[in-house]
Order: structure tokens, then sequence, then C-alpha cells
């Protein structure tokens, strides 16, 4: 028992510091995307705490941080605006239709993890991966430049009229002193982040990063953006709120008709699957930096669990967020105390110290996500583009392009698909054929590479049925029958060497091609040749036959 308390709290320290930075780093993010889904800002501040603690609690993988998240508040924007617009005005009817749609959206993940469909995410190749460390990077970037002030008054633009916007730009830059403020503690900030581990890696840098900032901008007067005026600016009214409730008002307000199904169903579908999607390349990421493995499943439920209790609390839904879970990672946290630290700190700064956290400047909290930034961005995939073959390159590029333009989800599905289809091309051109005659007159075709729907044109482009002899037989030795295109074939070349009055046999199958061919049609009985002498056949169709030495074996 005592080892078992020894290796728990073994990094209980880092985890809590960790945990502690993470919160102070949630705050801004789950407020603006709370505005940007169109909410009030304590929808999204409770989705943090809710969607943070039971999925640190019960995930699949430690140290990973979750909560409300901007590729899921991008979706959830048109679901509000079309909710509101079904009920009466100032009835806030979408934000209950929202609430419907988030549980709606767990029990869809709680699916996927019941049917262990989270081991798919082995299917995302490494291009796809960097590229999506690379948009997301790019994406997170372009999310704190929101937070400077504005330089360039509404309505100028940069193709409409370049003149005036370098113009204005420039006239900002001298009369704005905010804008010049805020740099400088974004500056110093990352300088701090930067240059404290290199003197000691006993401090948690983000930390006394965001400390020091706050002291200077506090104590020296500084105009300078906080995280409370953030929230006003926003239209929201402070940080300060109670515990979350249960949201009767959902059975109330929202009609559980076939209907309303029709309307959230199709949202529902599109979070869940950017949420797992998300979740699941961030445990990846995770997994790769800790040199240790999480549970894809057990994340799925999890995360699927969390999303239905936040929907009932009111919360706006959530899933893993990369910048959170690096910053934890970057700060020693590696346990699921981390987690849960992070997760009970932010709801003990909603109510007990939302009068100090409003204090903190937006600059540290940029200043943190910058460095995020940095780390999180793949920069050896600019070493690498000239030593990868061109196709993932290509790859690589787009799904970094389609995450900034679009969403992770689209961007993801699109690398994949493009990924597939190349590996699909490059095996089509792998099936050989040589051909050679025994002494009987008997022609034997040696088939090489994989049978499969892309290959089937090379395949059939092999035979000359008019021109061979009365006796054929294909070797499929080194060659595999993958799916029901590869079928067709066989059952058609057979056909037609039969049409012309000569016979084909099919030799070397494995047990499992076999199967599939007897089961497709009777007539592969027939030509399929079972009694086959040749050791190499018997050791690739059932090598758990071989227990004895090598040596032992006579061939």
């Amino acid at each position: 028992m005592t080892e078992f308390i020894r290796k728990r709290t073994a990094n209980a320290k880092n985890d809590i510091l960790s945990g502690i930075t993470v919160a102070l780093a949630l705050v801004p993010e789950a407020v603006a995307f709370a505005f940007v889904a169109g909410v009030d800002p304590l929808v999204g501040l409770y989705a943090a705490f809710m969607i943070g603690l039971i999925t640190s609690i019960f995930g699949g993988r430690p140290g990973m941080i979750s909560g409300a998240t901007g590729a899921l508040a991008v979706v959830m924007v048109a679901l509000v605006a079309k909710g509101n617009a079904m009920g009466a005005v100032g009835e806030n009817l979408g934000l209950y239709y929202l609430f419907a749609t988030v549980i709606l959206m767990g029990v869809i993940q709680m699916l996927a993890g019941v049917f262990k469909l989270g081991k798919f995410v082995r299917l995302i190749p490494h291009p796809v991966m960097m590229g999506f460390v690379n948009g997301l990077a790019i994406v997170i970037f372009l999310s704190q430049l929101n937070m400077f002030p504005d330089l360039i008054p509404e309505g100028v633009t940069f193709w409409g009229n370049m003149r005036e916007w370098f113009r204005a730009l420039f006239d900002g830059l001298g009369s704005k002193t905010e804008f010049w403020i805020m740099l400088g503690l974004v500056a110093l900030t990352m300088v701090i982040m930067f240059g404290l581990p290199k003197l000691t890696k006993k401090l948690p840098e983000a930390l006394i990063a965001i400390l020091v900032v706050s002291a200077i901008a506090i104590f020296g007067n500084l105009d300078a953006a906080t995280v409370g005026s953030f929230i006003k600016d926003g239209g929201g009214e402070g940080l300060k709120g109670g515990l979350p409730s249960f949201q009767w008002d959902i059975f109330n307000k929202v009609p559980f008709t076939f209907e309303t199904i029709v309307f959230i169903g199709p949202y529902a579908l599109i979070l869940a699957a950017i949420g797992l999607i998300e979740s699941l390349m961030t445990l990846n990421l995770v997994d790769e930096l800790t040199e240790t493995r999480g549970d894809s499943n057990r994340e799925c439920l999890a995360q699927g669990g969390a999303n239905i209790i936040t929907g009932l609390f009111g919360g706006m839904g959530g899933c893993a967020m990369i910048g959170q879970s690096l910053i934890n990672i970057k700060g020693g946290g590696r346990g699921r105390l981390s987690g849960i630290v992070a997760a009970l700190a932010l709801l003990g700064f909603i109510l007990f110290a939302s009068g100090l956290i409003e204090q903190v400047p937006i600059a540290a909290l940029v200043g943190v996500m910058f460095m995020v930034v940095i780390g999180t961005f793949a920069w050896s995939s600019f070493r690498i583009l000239n030593k990868i073959p061109l196709s993932d390159v290509i790859v690589l590029i787009a799904v970094s392009t389609l995450t900034v333009i679009f969403d992770l989800a689209l961007a993801v599905i699109a690398g994949v698909i493009i990924s597939a289809l190349v590996f699909s091309w490059e095996n089509a051109k792998r099936i050989r054929a040589r051909r050679r005659m025994r002494e009987d007159g008997t022609k034997v075709y040696e088939i090489w590479g994989p049978l499969f729907f892309g290959s089937i044109i090379a395949f059939n482009e092999k035979f000359d049925i008019k021109n061979d002899p009365d006796n054929v037989e294909v070797d499929f030795i080194e060659s595999r029958i993958s799916d029901h295109s590869a079928l067709e074939a066989i059952f058609n070349l057979v056909n037609k060497y039969e049409s012309e009055g000569k016979s084909i046999k099919l030799k070397h199958l494995s047990a499992d091609c076999k199967e599939l061919l007897y089961k497709s049609s009777a007539k592969f009985r027939e030509v399929i040749e079972e009694d086959v002498d040749d050791p190499r056949y018997h050791l690739a169709e059932d090598p758990e036959r071989f227990t004895k030495p090598l040596s032992e074996y006579k061939f």
C-alpha cells in the first residue's frame, strides 16, 4: 500500500502547480469560445470545469486537459442562432437546443467507445498528424491575435484599399499605447518562460510568468486589457457565478419529437466527430511526448459521459484541448491529479477568486499561448519536406491548410482519404505475374502483389486467354485476395477460360482466401487445388503448425 501511494504521489507537486497554471489559461479560452458560440461566458466556464474534471478522473489519458474548444464553438454558432429564431425574442431557446445537442453528442461518443471505434485513430498517417499539429498551432496563434487592441478601423480592408489599410495600421501603432503595452507584456511573458528553465527547472515557468506580469501590470497601474475587461467587452457581466445547476428547462422548452432529432442530429454528429478526432489525436500527441500509451476507447467513453453531464448541467460541451494539454505536459503535469486540480481551481476562481482572476492581464495569457504555439508547431516538417514522398508533402500541407480554413475534422478526414487513395494507387501498381511453361504443356502464372479493387485492371491484363494452352495454373503464393472486386475478377477469369474450353486451376491460396472464394461460389471447389505439396505454402498458410526447430524439418 505504501509503495502504491508513493508512486501515485511522486509527481504531486508538479501536477498541482501545472494544474493551477492550466486553470489560469483556461479562463480566457473558455470565455472566448463561449462568445464565439453566442452564449454566456459561464456556459463556457462550466463546460471547462465539468468536462475537465470528469475526463481527468475517468479518461484514457492521464495528463490530458479537456474543456470548451474553438473547433466545437464554430459549429455551435449556427445551432444557437437557428434555435433562438425558433422561439420568442428573449426566450434564449437556442441555448437549450445547444444543451440537448451536447447530450446527444455525448451519447454518440459513448457509443463509439462501446463499439471500440477509438482504435481507428491508428489509421491516421504521420503526415496527417504533422499537418494537424501545424494547422492547430496556426489556429491558436491567429486566435491570440484577436486579443490585441484593434488598430484598423472597421470597414477598412486590406484587399479593398491597401493604402488606407497601411495608413490606418501605422497611425494605430503610433497612437495606441495600449497595443505597445500589451506587446511588451507578451514579450516579457515569453522571455520568462524561455529563460527560467535555463536557471532552474523546479519552478513552473508559465505560472511564474503569469504572476510576474500580473504584478507588474497591477502595481504599475498599466493600461492593459485584463480578463475582467475582456469579459465585459464581450457583453458578459463578470466571472463570478455559482455551482452548475441541473437544467430542467431543457425538458420543458425542447420538444422531444422527431423534428427535434432531425434538427439537432446533424449538429450532434458533427460535434461528436470533431470532439473525438481532436481528443484522440491529442491523446496520440501526448503519448509521444510522455512515451506512454493512453486508452482511446476509454477516452471516448469519458468524453461522451462528460458531455452528457455537461449538457444536463448547463455547459456548452467540449473535448481535449491541445494547447492546455501541452501547457500541462510542459509544466510537469503527468498524472490525473493535474487535470483534477485544473478543473477544481477553475471552479474556485468562479466561486471565490473572480475578482483576482479578472485582474490578470490578457497579455500574460497570450504570451503563454504563443509559447505553446512555438512548442506545438512541428518545425521538423520544414527539414523533411525534401526527404519524404511528394504525396506525403501534399497531405501535410493540405491538412494544415484545411485546419486553418475549415475545421479539424474535415482536415483530418481529407488527409486520411488522400493518404488512402495514394496507398491504394501505389499498391495497385505492384501487381505482377511471372509466366512459365511446364514440361507437360501447362502454363503457370505466378502472381505477386495484393489483389484488390485498385489492381484488378492490371491483374486482368496479365492473362492471354485466347492464346494460352488448354491447361493453366494461377499460383497465389505471393498474393492475397482482399475484397469483393478481387473475388469477381477471379470468378470472371475462371469463366472466360472455361468458355474457351480450357482448364484452369488456382493454387497456393491461403486459408482465409479460400474461405472467401468458397463462400462466394461453389464453382471454386472445382478449380482450387487443396492438396499442395509445398512447404513454403504450408508455412505461409499456418505458421503455428511448425512447433519444432526449423532444422528438424526436411524440405
